[in-house]
């Protein structure tokens, strides 16, 4: 008996003396989760702050986003329509056809204007030539020449 108990007493001796150590582990066990729910709160007043900042932003889109739903709509389905999918085609097929004639139109423009220039130039020579001819004495009655006649046919 007196062996049972010395190993109670020493057994409450033992958990006495390491009684300060649980009670040091415990105030930081304390302490971390204090720290951590300190954290936690702070996490939850900035996700706070978001929300409100998000729901400002939403109140602010969301009618005009309404408003747009309908022309999405229409718009959705004019883009399913099989046409569109041709569009890439047709203008890769206007680039290969139609752009050369416009261009060649713009060269035409240039030359037309290059050749209207040369006629003037060429209409100015003849019309000095006519007067330099006209000046000269008996030139009148060549214009006046009948042109010979053709034979007849037999």
């Amino acid at each position: 008996m007196v062996g049972g108990v010395l190993a109670v007493l020493q057994a409450q001796t033992e958990a006495l003396a390491a009684l300060p150590g649980a009670v040091q582990s415990l105030s930081a066990a304390v302490k971390n989760l204090a720290d951590a729910t300190a954290g936690a709160k702070e996490t939850i007043q900035t996700i706070n702050r978001l929300a409100h900042r998000i729901e400002g932003i939403v109140v602010e889109l969301e009618e005009p986003l309404k408003a747009l739903a309908p022309g999405m709509t229409r718009m959705a389905e004019v883009l399913d329509d099989p046409v569109i999918t041709s569009v890439p085609d047709t203008l890769a097929q206007l680039q290969r056809d139609i752009l050369p004639v416009l261009r060649t139109l713009a060269d035409t423009n240039e030359r037309v204007a290059f050749i209207a220039g040369s006629t003037e130039r060429i209409m100015s020579f003849v019309d000095e030539t006519s007067r330099t001819l006209a000046g000269i004495p008996g030139a009148a009655l060549l214009g006046r020449r009948k042109p010979p006649s053709k034979p007849p046919r037999d």
